[in-house]
Formats: structure tokens, sequence, C-alpha cells
């Protein structure tokens, strides 16, 4: 599945909290509480995580390179949602999510998606296919479209960097 960041669907009632922000958001502030709290949230239906220590060492200095990246949602200083993966070229491949709020993740979804917009990113590579994505704006699609975007969209040079951590500021509309 991926998202185009501009297709992402924001319902009403999450358009409503984007505006009023009871919230803060950042980005690459507080990856690994982010990637600990992916592989430790339970999650019906799942025994275990796929996330192990060894994943998480390895993301972390992903992350200490600039290639790997975090969105951070907190209340009150403390981290309620978020996600993490990594950018290549103008691709964003998705790795995990977690929400200790309702739409906390989504939060951090909607400020991801209009980050990646504003820089020209073409996809968002989700990597699953369920039914909470696809109510987003998520969509499946033929392997060799995927691979023809990545072809498209995963070049140049630019060299790996931190994202700026107030990027997802700024009031949503």
């Amino acid at each position: 599945m991926v998202l185009r960041p501009q297709e992402m669907r924001i319902t009403r009632s999450l358009a409503r909290t984007l505006r009023h922000k009871p919230y803060q958001v950042t980005f690459d502030t507080r990856f690994a509480e982010v990637i600990e709290a992916c592989a430790t949230m339970d999650r019906p239906g799942q025994a275990g995580t796929w996330i192990t220590r060894e994943m998480r060492a390895a993301y972390c200095r992903l992350h200490e390179l600039g290639h790997a990246h975090s969105v951070e949602v907190a209340m009150d200083n403390e981290l309620v949602g978020g996600l993490y993966g990594m950018a290549l070229g103008r691709v964003f491949f998705g790795e995990s999510m977690f929400s200790r709020r309702s739409d906390a993740s989504k939060i951090a979804l909607a400020h991801l998606c209009r980050y990646l917009h504003g820089r020209n990113f073409g996809i968002i590579d989700c990597q699953m296919q369920t039914a909470h994505l696809a109510s987003l704006g998520a969509r499946s699609i033929a392997r060799r479209d995927f691979v023809a975007e990545l072809d498209r969209l995963v070049v140049g040079d630019e060299p790996a960097r931190a994202w700026p951590a107030d990027a997802g500021a700024g009031a949503f509309r």
C-alpha cells in the first residue's frame, strides 16, 4: 500500500483536532522513544513484535546518520503517538506507528504528509495493507507501478540529514 502525501483523507473530527492543536508535534527529536513505543505497543491479534533489539539499534544508527526519521506527538510533554521510517530520495518508507491517545498516530501522519508534500515527496510506502490505512487514503498499486515509482523518485545524491524539529509546526486550516 502507498499513500500519496497530498491524498491523505482527514475526517472532520481529525481536522477539528488538528485546528485546535491540544498537542505538540516535533520531528526527529525523540526517535529512540518512538521506536521503543512502537516495539512495545500491545497490538490486538499480534503476538510479540518484529522490531527486535538489533533492529532498534540499527534504526537508531540510521537516524544518527540522517536516514531514519520520526514524528512525535506529545501532550503536556508526554509522548502519546508517533511514527518512524526511512526517507530515500522522495519516498518515505514507513516502518511503524503507535498511539496512546485517540488520533495521535493520525496526527503524526497528517503532519508527516504535509511536510513531505511540501518537499515534493511522491509516496509513502505503508508496507502493510490494512483497512485503517485505506481509510486514510492509502491504496494498493501493482508491483510494476511501485517499482516504476521507486525508479522515478529514489534518485539524486542529496545528503541525508535530520529534519528540522519544528517541521511539523504550523496551523492546519
